[in-house]
């Protein structure tokens, strides 16, 4: 009998962390995207799953494009 896997839940921290970034840009991320919702709480405490890191990491690299874009411009 195979035991279930236990999914891989991540806090902003962790998320931070494994992403390389700063915590605020987690924390900003997730405050202004509500389409990124956590898939579990303990307590207080929101917890992501991969997908969620996945799309934190999407938005981060677009926020940098549209950075980088804005600094070429005269």
């Amino acid at each position: 009998m195979r035991t279930p896997t236990v999914p891989s839940l991540l806090t902003p921290g962790r998320i931070a962390d494994e992403l390389g970034v700063p915590l605020p840009r987690v924390l900003y991320v997730l405050a202004t995207r509500r389409h990124i919702q956590p898939s579990a709480r303990a307590g207080t405490i929101r917890l992501y799953d991969r997908q969620a890191v996945g799309m934190i990491r999407h938005e981060l690299n677009g926020i940098d494009a549209r950075r980088s874009r804005q600094e070429v411009r005269p």
